[in-house]
């Protein structure tokens, strides 16, 4: 079983602080939904509201249809799942697993049954009868899932729980949790500031900043699309590059963009309302900027450092004026430091942020 969660209006204060601003979201039955950003910007805070472990000041919160914020967390119908596990060290795993079901005097058969069948789903049945000190890192993040699931809850809340993995053991839990999705077919919502957890995990990425929401949408949506210059610089890896702009021009095209290292280059943005170049920025990603092959001209980068990634390689240079810029090359690349490269920038993959941040799109995009 899953359900909707509607957030709406929701705001917290700790005293004069305001931690969240007037945030609402609606997660549908089902979805993957990640809430995504960086340290303090709000986003454990709000899943625990969700959870009932803390209290919302301003706004409501409602699971299937039902307003929760005012309930006890064991009537909400949802389970959380910590990122420090959260076992009791003298109980065997399944024990582990059945003491909430306990405490709510569940019949024994019926304990028995979702245990069996989480830990077959977790395929954590051989580890039934061990303690968690004789389990690794990675199975005793399953343990906490498997207590999460035993209580059959319409929602499921992830607070980082892959943060304490190596890195290994993160991406085949992370493998593990969009199967075990797949199969529950249960709403879940996940925290994190590791943007690859988000990528690959979410159905839609909630990316919170400076106590609001910045952005919601697909993976793709996000790295494609992004709404703000924060959400450019803060997913993708590497950041995408901005560049100054210092001059604006219309054409029937769309708009001019003028920039010291870059001269001036021709885009079909049609921004909605009049854009100025004071304070405006260009952004391109790196994979939108080829290095071109020897003998053909096009904008000159001065090689600082090299990033040899095996597939692909980051070359970071830097333009006539001084800009710095990201290019990648391919994964054969011979470029070294102190080397002139010949660049050339995808018109089509332009962003341009005005003043305040906000990207205008290119047109059909």
């Amino acid at each position: 079983m899953s359900a909707s969660i509607e957030i709406n209006n929701v705001t917290k204060r700790y005293g004069a602080l305001t931690v969240l601003d007037n945030i609402s979201l609606t997660i549908k039955p089902g979805e993957f939904v990640v809430f995504l950003g960086p340290s303090g910007c709000g986003k454990s805070t709000l899943l625990r509201m969700i959870a009932g472990l803390e209290d919302v000041t301003d706004g409501t919160i409602s699971a299937g249809g039902t307003r929760v914020d005012t309930l006890p967390p064991g009537q909400r119908g949802v389970a959380m799942v910590f990122q420090s596990y959260a076992l009791y060290p003298h109980m065997t795993v399944a024990q582990n697993m059945a003491f909430g079901l306990e405490n709510i005097k569940l019949p024994r058969d019926e304990i028995n049954r979702r245990v069996a069948l989480a830990a077959e789903t977790l395929e954590i049945g051989h580890l039934l009868d061990r303690k968690p000190e004789k389990l690794s890192g990675g199975q005793r993040q399953r343990v906490a899932i498997g207590r999460a699931i035993v209580k059959e809850p319409k929602a499921f809340l992830f607070d980082e729980p892959l943060s304490n993995l190596d890195a290994a053991l993160r991406g085949r839990t992370r493998l593990e949790l969009a199967q075990l999705h797949a199969r529950l077919g249960s709403t879940m919502v996940f925290v994190t500031h590791d943007q690859i957890e988000a990528m690959t995990l979410a159905d839609r990425i909630v990316i919170m900043h400076d106590r609001k929401i910045e952005q919601i949408g697909t993976p793709m949506e996000v790295y494609q699309r992004p709404a703000t210059r924060f959400v450019a610089g803060f997913i993708g890896s590497p950041a995408m590059n901005f560049i100054p702009v210092t001059g604006i021009g219309s054409e029937t095209a769309g708009l001019s963009v003028t920039t010291a290292g870059l001269g001036t280059l021709q885009t079909n943005i049609q921004p909605q309302v009049d854009f100025s170049a004071d304070g405006s920025t260009l952004g391109i990603r790196a994979e939108d900027i080829a290095v071109l092959p020897d003998g053909e001209t096009g904008i000159g980068l001065t090689v600082e450092v090299v990033e040899r990634l095996g597939d692909r390689t980051l070359v970071y240079g830097a333009l006539d004026d001084g800009s710095k810029l990201t290019a990648e090359a391919d994964g054969r690349s011979t470029a070294r430091i102190g080397d002139r490269l010949q660049i050339r920038l995808d018109h089509s993959a332009l962003h341009l942020f005005d003043a305040k941040g906000i990207a205008h799109r290119m047109e059909g995009v």
